[in-house]
């Protein structure tokens, strides 16, 4: 199985999806809870997963990077999102899916975006799936699939069913990045990475800053940032 170059892919995804549906069953053992409720025990866990979250997204942030180059990507990005309408895009697509459901599950939409983000970005989401598609070699991807399947089960249970539809954009950008390793690979020097990371970090500090109701970003809006570094980072060397 370790020879299918899919594989660290597939494992990181599939931990997403089982970390989720343990997160579920707790979160019915406990209840559900309601935003507006603060008595509900998955309440407590919603807004101490949002201070986690925050941690996470300012230590991320702090690598050393071109800030001029993540102020420009943070900018031209949101601008790109508006346009695009990503997160009324992403809403409607969790809006069909609670429908469907029944509203038995929620808001679909916070849930698959927080956790997407949370899962995507990073350094070892990139190298991970560069040394599947370069080497075969998965051992970043399992790194990262345990400590996805972790931060799973506690997403799920205050974020609800979305977090477990994150495994698909998980599985699409690591697969992608593993199937066109040898072709992509030269350009995602160690600059580029950083910067993305960097990006991704602080777009995670706005997830977070959203949970715990100190702002109502629409963050599926910022998402092109993350990639405008592949552009950016080049052109400021060629600049100077």
């Amino acid at each position: 199985m370790e020879e299918i170059r899919l594989w660290g892919a597939i494992v990181n995804a599939l931990a997403i999806v089982g970390g989720s549906l343990v997160g579920l069953l707790v979160r019915r053992l406990i209840g559900g809870g309601k935003r507006e409720g603060k008595s509900a025990l998955s309440d407590h866990i919603y807004y101490g997963m949002g201070l986690c979250v925050l941690i996470i997204g300012i230590s991320g942030a702090i690598e050393d990077c071109n800030i001029l180059i993540v102020i420009l990507s943070v900018a031209l990005g949101s601008v790109l999102g508006h346009l695009m309408r990503l997160e009324s895009g992403i809403n409607i697509l969790g809006n069909k899916i609670e429908v469907m459901a029944k509203d038995r599950f929620g808001n679909v939409a916070e849930g698959f975006v927080s956790a997407s983000l949370l899962f995507c970005v990073g350094s070892m989401a990139i190298v991970g799936a560069l040394n599947s598609g370069l080497s075969a070699d998965h051992t970043v991807q399992y790194t990262k699939a345990t400590i996805d399947c972790v931060v799973s089960v506690v997403m799920a249970v205050s974020l609800g069913v979305g977090v477990c539809f994150s495994a698909l954009p998980v599985f699409v950008l690591q697969g992608g990045i593993t199937l066109f390793a040898q072709w992509i690979a030269p350009f995602l020097t160690a600059d580029i990475i950083t910067a993305m990371s960097v990006v991704g970090s602080i777009l995670i500090v706005g997830v977070a800053t959203n949970m715990l109701g100190m702002t109502r970003l629409k963050i599926m809006n910022y998402m092109p940032a993350t990639f405008l570094p592949l552009l950016l980072v080049p052109l400021f060397g060629l600049l100077s």
